[in-house]
């Protein structure tokens, strides 16, 4: 049931007021609304709008969104397409509201007809036969044309992607929707919301008063917002009202048309159940150390999920203020974006607390509640006050999180040359949280794993929880400060701020070896953007699911790559800072597209790098990257350069080309970053300048700064090899450890055999660094389970014997105790090799582990397992059914999370069939564990012998629970469809999964993360069916 409690209009404006005010820019319109109260008319009162009885509004929204937009003669969106569809739906208005005002003497007045008519004439009698003829004639050629028939619709165009009209769904009461777009129309703009809250944990209900204050910005007789899930429950004037579930919209009409300048307020009472999901304002709970079970609601509303706890403009571009008030036991205390401003007890026992108006424009997926028991500590920045709060039980590990949210706030401070602008920002640790972390502006909120640790947890573990706040900080101006216009842009949010992340780490916290990950997952990234079902980083979003799947490593990993490229093309370190915080200046408070960035970036950049904006676009506007093939012969060095395709046949083939600031080093000058020369290729071949005949090899992607990678064809290759079999050192650990990684993704796309993998990698014996090794077991332990699963069972033994001597130098050296000043690279080192040992079942490892995990138990937990050893030695315990049962009781009484997180990686490691049925299950229920691990352990059990195949099956049966907790096409279902599809490699299991998804129609169907599954899938029959042969002879 929808209700609108009032509206009131500004009507005492002349009609030059109004006038200038529409030409005024969209913020200035808001500013100048408040410049003087207006004179206000109560629409309940008005004889214009009788009061509606609630018995005359029927609708009921049910799904997760609720759209109630303006549209009018004269609404435009800032898009074309907008505007298209806008004229389109308001045809038929337009028509009946002309045919109203035309005058007398128009041309298109219907005249009388004469009172009398003549005899046609001979010539006219013959012209009107030869006319009827040919009519006759056309029709029949119609009448046989395929496709044609004599309805409405006439001949199918061969373009079905544009309808010649446009369609209207049905709504909830039966009659056409008058609004028939994802987007909300630009007829009416928010200015502010007043929202109320009566939160009950008891009975885990919600009721909500929200009063929004709009500008109208073009005529119209329809406003359209969002809503969901919620009852709005009274009325007190007589609108037409219409609701339209699949989008979550509802339209508000209107029997006089509200005017350009016009100042409107709407209010909106509403109950709902708190969400028993991962999204809206949600319920959770939690058991303290005492066995008390403890309730508490929060919010999560990014992407589409404010609409779940007040009527809003949930898009994006509809940034307002925000005053909130929320309503509590004594017991509890409530968080909001803004600082408290007073507490007022109610007659009903509770307190109702009002929190301070914005002070900046917020989108709505920025605002964020809390009612809860949580404890702070608390520091200051400048005038801002940080704070980081949890469950009063693990007070003590919040300290680490405090610090480094100081350090990083006053760093961004000051990179940014813009003073965070809010009086507090708080990092909150929730218990049940779906995200790592949401930037919502001034109350971040966490898993708790992301935010928490121990005293003495390791550095390794510190660098996940100073990641996460470093990029949630970044968000604080990239997302909050300035916000992308619309979701197929998602990049200038998280691509942004996924790079501050790792560049603000080497500075603030250097000790954290941060660059090792960064390399890592740019890596992960090109391996993702290789496939045929990737997408670009800029691209339509026309669908709730497309907006949700948004949130991938294209996004976020892709995003950051192309702008560490960007910044290493620049000379000098600080160009690009500078131009990042020209972005942010010119465009602070307000909403960007890409085009936006690199017109800014342009103007800085103009002198040393005229075509930023030509160069950067072709890196977001096409899918995928390119590969440079190196051809050379004596001195003269040509470059290629194509789409790098893993699916490449005729059907794929593309013509793309990338603007591509090459570097490259020679053996001649390799280390130094004064040895990088640069070469900027954005034609289908060029050459480079000539090298000296001494030169005997050349490494291109210096450090692997840029998005693309490198063939050096055979003889190429072979020099770089012998130069890495003579001395490890005469590259650095970031080239070696891409030539590692461009080896095996050219092995994949079958342009280098498997035999110069393994030549390559003969080196390895020598290496010591951290990310050329993580990346040859990475890529070795993909292969091995693809065999492993495929049952090819002597290949399987070859290739863990193969492992084991190419690293058993690396193995053997590796401690399993906990040494003083130990550098995290030293850290990731040593879990990668001994994880894979383990894994081999490498005697000695195997042994060390278990005697870990048996003084672990003796000591009841008081000796401690060192932090990037914990998943070795849990993966290990899992194996045996009594330190299983073991494991599983001391994961339910674990308290420091990332160390419970490895406990339940461990659990699902197991190979018991029974056991593996269990937790999947119990994943799946929630209560011990938690669901919001469940992609987690999914993850974990594929990685098993048994387990993949108990997945596939679990997920064809359980698929409608899975989407009814997670959102169709979000980050945890696409976690899941890989996890349970990546190691298939058969044509059986190619039409299992192709069958599945394709029965499932609009519950998931036409994911994109589905066509990547059935893309892998072929891949991989594809490199087994060729490469099984060259195994069996080479290993």
């Amino acid at each position: 049931m929808c209700s609108l409690a009032l509206c009131a209009f500004h009507l005492n404006q002349s009609p030059t007021e109004t006038e200038n005010r529409a030409n005024l820019p969209r913020n200035m319109i808001e500013n100048s609304m408040f410049e003087e109260e207006p004179d206000v008319v109560d629409l309940a009162k008005d004889s214009t709008f009788p009061a509606l009885d609630p018995d005359e509004v029927a609708f009921e929204p049910r799904s997760s969104r609720l759209l109630v937009r303006g549209l009018g003669q004269h609404d435009m969106d800032e898009d074309e397409e907008d505007c298209e569809s806008s004229a389109r739906l308001l045809g038929m208005s337009f028509m009946n509201r002309s045919a109203a005002h035309r005058s007398s003497s128009s041309p298109y007045t219907r005249q009388a007809p004469p009172r009398s008519c003549s005899r046609p004439s001979g010539r006219t009698m013959i012209v009107c036969v030869l006319f009827l003829v040919i009519v006759a004639s056309l029709t029949m050629v119609m009448y046989f044309l395929p496709g044609c028939n004599f309805t409405k619709r006439g001949c199918q165009r061969t373009n079905k992607t544009t309808p010649s009209e446009q369609v209207y769904p049905v709504s909830t009461n039966g009659e056409l929707f008058p609004w028939a777009q994802l987007r909300l129309p630009r007829s009416i703009h928010p200015l502010s919301y007043d929202l109320t809250l009566d939160p009950d944990l008891d009975n885990m209900t919600f009721t909500g008063r929200t009063v929004i204050s709009m500008s109208v910005l073009h005529n119209t007789k329809l406003i359209v917002l969002h809503s969901s899930h919620l009852n709005i429950t009274k009325a007190t004037f007589k609108v037409g009202l219409e609701g339209y579930k699949p989008r979550q919209q509802i339209a508000v009409k209107f029997s006089e048309e509200l005017k350009t300048g016009q100042y409107c307020v709407l209010t909106l009472d509403y109950s709902a159940n708190l969400s028993h999901t991962y999204d809206g304002f949600y319920n959770s709970s939690y058991t303290d150390t005492d066995g008390n079970k403890r309730v508490l609601a929060a919010t999560q509303f990014e992407p589409l999920a404010a609409r779940k706890a007040f009527p809003c403009f949930d898009e994006p571009s509809f940034k307002a203020t925000f005053l909130i008030r929320i309503s509590r036991k004594p017991t509890y205390l409530t968080l909001s974006n803004m600082p408290q401003a007073k507490s007022t007890p109610l007659l009903n026992g509770l307190i109702q607390d009002e929190f301070e108006k914005t002070i900046v424009n917020m989108s709505t997926y920025l605002v964020a509640f809390i009612v809860a028991n949580f404890t702070p500590i608390s520091s200051h920045v400048s005038e801002t006050q940080v704070s980081v709060y949890s469950v009063p039980d693990k007070k003590e590990q919040t300290d680490y999180a405090l610090d480094t949210a100081c350090k990083l706030l006053e760093f961004y401070n000051d990179f940014f040359e813009i003073t965070y602008p809010l009086k507090k920002l708080d990092l909150v640790a929730i218990p049940d949280f779906l995200a790592g972390a949401m930037e919502n502006w001034g109350l971040i909120t966490f898993r708790e794993t992301s935010l928490l640790v121990g005293k003495q947890s390791s550095n390794l573990e510190k660098q996940v929880v100073a990641s996460v706040v470093a990029h949630e900080l970044a968000h604080q101006w990239f997302g909050n400060l300035v916000t992308m216009r619309w979701w197929n842009d998602l990049w200038l949010n998280e691509g942004f701020a996924t790079y501050m992340q790792y560049m603000s780490l080497q500075t603030v916290l250097p000790q954290l070896d941060i660059g090792n990950l960064f390399l890592a997952v740019r890596f992960r990234a090109l391996d993702d953007d290789a496939l045929n079902s990737s997408h670009a980083v800029s691209m339509d979003v026309n669908k709730p699911e497309q907006v949700e799947e948004m949130f991938d490593s294209v996004s976020y990993e892709k995003g950051a790559s192309i702008l560490l490229m960007l910044n290493a093309s620049l000379p000098g370190d600080q160009q690009f800072r500078k131009g990042i915080i020209q972005y942010l200046k010119q465009f602070s408070g307000l909403n960007t597209d890409t085009n936006d960035l690199w017109n800014s970036l342009t103007q800085v950049f103009s002198a040393q790098h005229p075509n930023v904006s030509e160069m950067m676009s072709s890196w977001t506007s096409q899918k995928g990257f390119p590969l440079v093939t190196v051809s050379r012969k004596g001195g003269q060095v040509t470059l290629t350069q194509e789409h790098f395709l893993l699916t490449s046949d005729n059907a794929t083939q593309t013509s793309s080309l990338w603007n591509i600031p090459v570097t490259y080093v020679t053996d001649n000058c390799s280390l130094a970053p004064e040895c990088r020369q640069m070469f900027n290729l954005k034609t289908k071949s060029g050459t480079l300048n000539e090298l000296p005949e001494s030169v005997k090899w050349l490494k291109l992607n210096y450090r692997n700064t840029g998005f693309y990678i490198v063939d050096y064809g055979d003889e190429g290759w072979a020099a770089l090899i012998s130069a890495l079999s003579n001395n490890v050192s005469v590259l650095t650990q970031e080239d070696r450890a891409s030539l590692i990684h461009n080896i095996f993704a050219l092995s994949r796309l079958g342009r280098v055999s498997f035999h110069q993998v393994l030549n390559l990698l003969k080196y390895m014996s020598n290496e010591t660094q951290t990310s050329p090794v993580t990346e040859a077991l990475l890529q070795l332990n993909v292969l091995y389970q693809l065999l492993d699963q495929r049952q090819e069972h002597s290949l399987v033994a070859r290739m863990k014997s193969y492992i084991k001597h190419q690293f058993a130098s690396l193995m053997d050296k590796q401690t399993w105790k906990e040494e003083e000043e130990e550098s995290v690279s030293k850290q990731e080192l040593r879990s990668a090799l001994l994880k894979m040992a383990c894994s081999l079942n490498e005697e000695k490892c195997i042994k060390q582990a278990r005697a870990q995990f048996k003084q672990y138990v003796e000591s009841n937990g008081t000796l401690r397992i060192p932090g990037d050893l914990q998943q070795v030695v849990f993966t290990v315990a899992a194996q045996s059914n009594e330190d299983w049962e073991t494991l599983l009781s001391m994961y339910g009484q674990a308290t420091y999370d990332a160390e419970k997180r490895k406990m339940l990686r461990g659990l699902a490691s197991t190979q018991d069939p029974r056991r593996i049925v269990w937790i999947l299950k119990a994943g799946l229920r929630g209560g011990l564990i938690q669901t919001q691990e469940l992609p987690l352990v999914i993850y974990t059990v594929c990685h098993g012998f048994a387990g993949y195949l108990f997945v596939w099956d679990f997920i064809q049966e359980n698929w409608d629970s899975l989407i009814e907790k997670f959102p169709v096409g979000s980050f945890a279902i696409q976690t899941i469809i890989k996890s349970a599809t990546s190691q298939f490699s058969t044509q059986a299991h190619l039409n299992q999964v192709e069958g599945f998804f394709s029965s499932l129609k609009e519950r998931g169907s036409q994911m994109r993360s589905v066509q990547e599954a059935l893309e892998t899938i072929r891949l991989n029959q594809r490199w087994m069916d060729k490469n099984l042969p060259t195994l069996q002879k080479w290993l």
